[in-house]
């Protein structure tokens, strides 16, 4: 019996969860019908390792960029290290970028969050507990990295001046990234987490008519995804579509339509039932794709077909 082809595009392949056993992790992904993965930068470093992945495995792409958390630690322009990066041939999107309101100085201790109390979504990609991360907790490139002015902070709750500056610098390299992204003709990874969607269109709308967005891990309603679809983006969905306290994401994803949406794990996080609570890994999109042709009301092989392809139209050279 054929196995349905289909892609994992949002997975981070360069963290230290997979350095054990990668071979194991190609190969599973390999056997469960997934033959294209993509490896997701969070900083320049985690983008070069991603370029590096990319390099030694046929099935493996980067994406380049840097993530909201780390915000503080980016340089003031980004962009001329990010040009270099995205000339790499197997590079296909700008990202992860976006805006993360979740985590600012004032909602928690940045450095000590592996102890606080995780809300519903982040026990979900296991945040908080550090389930499925090894030693407990969060990978360096996932923390919310200080400036020295900031320092104080990691014995207290910020202040909204703190918070403020985060947003500020944010908001920055989002734009530098989707100015690279205008510039070079990709698009771009888009992370947006916490009270920050207003915020997000206002900085993405502007770039619109020139590069698309994929919102990726989309955890807001339909009404939410209809406007980014109206834009000319995409949205993507994870193993939360398996949860029991997911049918609010399954309402969404019945309402998107078959070419506007992609599937993806964001490994090592959120994998789906019935592995959760377990580190997460390519293979796993079987599972998601399972729950997400029962919600479509559709077929493997269809889902297959529409996802593939809008992949394929999404990430540069990913159809090549």
């Amino acid at each position: 019996m054929n196995i349905p082809t289909f892609y994992d595009t949002h997975a981070h392949l360069d963290y230290p969860d997979f350095a054990k056993d990668f071979p194991d992790v190609l190969a599973r992904a390999q056997a469960a019908g997934i033959t294209k993965i993509n490896s997701i930068g969070t900083d320049l470093e985690s983008s070069q390792r991603a370029i590096a992945l990319a390099e030694k495995h046929a099935e493996v792409f980067a994406v380049v960029g840097w993530h909201p958390n780390d915000a503080l630690a980016a340089p003031d322009d980004l962009r001329p290290a990010l040009r270099e990066l995205a000339k790499h041939p197997k590079v296909v999107a700008i990202g992860e970028t976006g805006l993360d309101y979740y985590r600012l100085p004032t909602s928690q201790n940045p450095t000590a969050r592996a102890e606080t109390s995780p809300s519903p979504r982040s026990e979900a990609r296991g945040e908080g507990r550090g389930e499925g991360l090894p030693s407990g907790g969060i990978p360096e490139n996932k923390k919310l990295l200080l400036s020295p002015a900031l320092s104080s902070a990691s014995q207290r709750r910020g202040s909204a001046a703190d918070d403020e500056r985060v947003k500020q610098k944010q908001a920055q390299i989002f734009q530098q990234q989707l100015e690279v992204a205008a510039e070079l003709g990709f698009n771009v990874v888009v992370h947006q987490r916490g009270d920050c969607f207003a915020d997000t269109l206002k900085i993405f709308e502007p770039f619109a008519a020139r590069v698309r967005a994929v919102f990726h891990c989309f955890a807001s309603d339909a009404a939410t995804m209809q406007r980014v679809i109206a834009l000319g983006s995409l949205v993507s969905f994870t193993g939360i579509l398996t949860f029991k306290n997911g049918q609010n994401i399954r309402d969404t994803l019945a309402a998107t339509p078959l070419d506007k949406f992609m599937l993806e794990t964001d490994c090592p996080f959120l994998a789906p039932v019935p592995y959760r609570g377990k580190r997460c890994e390519p293979a796993y999109v079987k599972e998601i794709s399972e729950v997400a042709a029962q919600v479509k009301g559709c077929s493997l092989a269809d889902l297959s077909a529409a996802t593939c392809a809008t992949a394929k139209k999404f990430f540069r050279e990913l159809g090549e």
